[in-house]
């Protein structure tokens, strides 16, 4: 997974996910909980490629951080509870999906 719009295409297919622009900015798309508005995956372009920042467990963040270099402290956000995933190749399709996965669920909790 190298594309923006296949990242966002997969948090598409999660239960009630939806994809918003909130900033106005076509670069920034975030995908939201239809049943909370919490986002669970920050998608953007940066540095030449596309990244994606998603939730994750604090237990698991250093886990990934040490698994794959181009899973980092997150950009713009609480590093102790997001990463960011740099879509450079370097990252497995069915591990991007599983931190996707898991950022949805700890982000599904609580209806506004």
């Amino acid at each position: 997974m190298t594309e923006k719009k296949e990242a966002i295409a997969y948090c598409l297919t999660l239960e009630d996910a939806y994809e918003d622009y909130p900033f106005h900015d076509p670069n920034w798309c975030v995908i939201r909980h239809k049943n909370n508005q919490k986002v669970f995956a920050w998608i953007f372009d940066r540095n030449g490629h596309v990244w994606i920042n998603v939730k994750c467990d604090p237990r698991w963040r250093d886990f990934w951080r040490e698994a794959f270099p181009s899973v980092i402290p997150a950009y713009h956000l609480n590093k102790e509870h997001w990463n960011s995933i740099i879509l450079d190749g370097t990252v497995p399709k069915e591990e991007i999906r599983r931190m996707i996965a898991e950022s949805y669920d700890l982000t599904k909790k609580g209806k506004s």
